[in-house]
C-alpha cells in the first residue's frame, strides 16, 4: 500500500487540477528554474532547455490528475522534465549523425585564475560540457538530480551495473578534463 506524503504545494496542486490559471502560475514560478537547470544540465543548450522546461510545465498541467501525492510534486516534475530532456536528446540524434554534433563551451578570455568559487564552478560547467552526452547524463542524473542507480538505469533503460560503470568513467573523464584545464591555465597553454 502505497502512502501518501503530505506536498507543501497540495492547495495549490488542487487548483491546478481545476485549471485554475493563477495556482498554474505560482507552481510555475516556484519551480521553473530548479527545472530548467536540470534539463540544462542534460541537454548542454540553453534554448533547448528553456523549450524543454516550457513543453514540461505544459505536460505536467496536463497530466496533474496522474499525480497521486505518492512522493513530492517537485520529484514528479522532475521526473517529466528528465524524460523530456531525454527524448529532446534522442531526437537530436536522429536529425544528425553523432560526428555533427558539437558541445559549444564558452571559452575563457584569458582570464588569469583566481580561487574564487564562481570561477570553480563555471570551470565545471565547462568540463561537464566537453564530457561526451552519455557521460554528461549521468553525472547530471547522479550528482545534480539525485537519483540513485536503481533510478539511473529505470529511466536510461540499461543495467545497474552498467550505470555504475559509466558514472564511474564518467567521473574519471571529468576529472581529467578539470585537471587539463586546471594545468593548461596554470602553464597558459591556451
Amino acid at each position: 500500500m502505497q502512502r501518501k506524503t503530505q506536498d507543501i504545494h497540495g492547495e495549490l496542486i488542487e487548483k491546478c487540477r481545476k485549471n485554475d490559471g493563477v495556482a498554474q502560475m505560482e507552481i510555475y514560478k516556484y519551480y521553473y528554474k530548479k527545472m530548467y537547470n536540470t534539463s540544462l544540465r542534460i541537454l548542454n543548450d540553453p534554448q533547448e532547455a528553456e523549450d524543454v522546461m516550457q513543453d514540461s510545465f505544459i505536460d505536467a498541467f496536463r497530466k496533474i490528475t496522474g499525480y497521486n501525492g505518492s512522493g513530492s510534486f517537485g520529484g514528479w516534475l522532475r521526473r517529466i522534465v528528465v524524460n523530456n530532456s531525454l527524448n529532446a536528446l534522442k531526437k537530436k540524434r536522429n536529425e544528425f549523425s553523432f560526428e555533427e554534433q558539437r558541445f559549444d563551451v564558452a571559452e575563457d578570455e584569458n582570464n588569469i585564475y583566481d580561487d574564487n568559487i564562481e570561477y570553480r564552478i563555471e570551470e565545471v560547467k565547462k568540463a561537464i560540457g566537453k564530457l561526451q552526452e552519455s557521460d554528461r547524463i549521468i553525472i547530471s542524473l547522479f550528482l545534480f538530480e539525485g537519483y540513485d542507480h536503481d533510478e539511473i538505469s529505470q529511466i536510461l533503460n540499461i543495467s545497474n551495473n552498467t550505470s555504475r560503470t559509466r558514472y564511474s568513467r564518467a567521473k574519471s573523464r571529468l576529472l581529467h578534463i578539470l585537471t587539463v584545464s586546471r594545468a593548461e591555465s596554470i602553464f597558459n597553454l591556451n
